[in-house]
């Protein structure tokens, strides 16, 4: 189908007002333009019960931490949510709006951490950062009030790669997750990039974003074949918790979004696949300007409760 029509409107004004994209600007820059755009598109942040800043060790020194806490009895169960940006933009606050909406709709605490940026990080730092905030959270869950037998890890983006690479070093360590949420992911660093449809807007997000971003992450092939950095390339995905993975129709990172939840499906790991049509990459961020970011983000929300409901210890009735 064609763009829907809220994305086709917003796309025509970038157009109008002649919007670089963020590959052709400086570092500095597109950070600042990527923070703004997310402003812009994501509406009024809602209000949550409780927002907490807080630091914690990490493996490149102190790692900050946001938690967002819905109006409920401790302990909640907790969602790591690792923003998007292709590792080289974006940040905590880039991820405030969709954190307080999640946080919501699916009664979980929302930890997001501020993982460390390439190039000046390159890979697999951010991978470090975001699996050592997953082990702090479950090593120091009753002071924060989450539960640890109900962790998820989630994101849009490289923040979808960052999650997936998580459950694998999680399965490794023998670290049990109750879910995982995939928004259009990168899942192979190696993929041509090309979308099925010839789709190269310069005013979307397309392939040649996708190299921009990985040459800034990516030190060089033998990253880019790491299963870490590329999570389709993993030996086996058995076993790996319940997944969610949502695509964008014009996104040249649908079709490995979409071989990823394939694969995980044919490996026995229960999963649900959402292509949202007439939609671009991150639209997710979007909720103050399209109803299918609303959508993605209510349904994202149901796949994390059901995932929590399945954790929940049974309560024994008195007689």
């Amino acid at each position: 189908m064609p763009l829907d029509p809220q994305l086709q409107a917003m796309r025509d004004q970038r157009a109008r007002d002649n919007v670089p994209p963020l590959y052709s600007m400086s570092l500095a820059a597109a950070r600042t333009a990527d923070l703004t755009s997310i402003r812009d598109s994501g509406g009024e942040p809602e209000p949550v019960h409780e927002v907490t800043s807080l630091r914690i060790p990490g493996p490149g020194g102190d790692l900050a931490l946001r938690l967002y806490r819905p109006a409920g009895q401790r302990p909640l169960p907790a969602l790591l949510y690792f923003f998007g940006g292709g590792w080289v933009l974006g940040s905590i606050d880039t991820a405030d709006g969709v954190s307080r909406a999640l946080a919501n709709a699916s009664g979980s605490l929302v930890v997001v951490p501020g993982y460390r940026l390439a190039p000046e990080h390159p890979f697999p730092a951010a991978v470090d950062d975001c699996y050592a905030a997953l082990r702090w959270v479950a090593g120091h869950s009753a002071e924060i009030g989450a539960d640890p037998s109900r962790l998820a890890v989630g994101g849009d983006s490289a923040g979808g790669n960052l999650a997936a690479a998580a459950t694998l070093l999680a399965r490794a360590d023998g670290l049990a997750l109750a879910g995982q949420l995939l928004v259009y992911p990168n899942t192979d660093q190696l993929a041509d990039d090309e979308p099925a449809d010839g789709a190269d807007d310069p005013f979307l997000f397309n392939r040649r974003s996708v190299a921009w971003y990985r040459r800034h992450y990516l030190r060089g092939p033998g990253d880019a074949a790491s299963p870490l950095a590329s999570p389709l390339r993993a030996e086996s995905l058995a076993g790996l918790p319940p997944a969610l993975v949502i695509t964008a129709e014009y996104d040249p990172l649908r079709d490995q979004g979409e071989a990823y939840a394939r694969r995980l499906a044919d490996e026995g790991v229960p999963v649900g696949l959402s292509r949202y049509p007439g939609m671009a990459h991150g639209f997710f961020t979007m909720a103050g300007t399209l109803d299918a970011s609303r959508a993605a983000i209510a349904q994202a929300a149901a796949h994390l409760r059901k995932c929590f409901e399945a954790q929940e210890p049974e309560v024994a009735l008195g007689t």
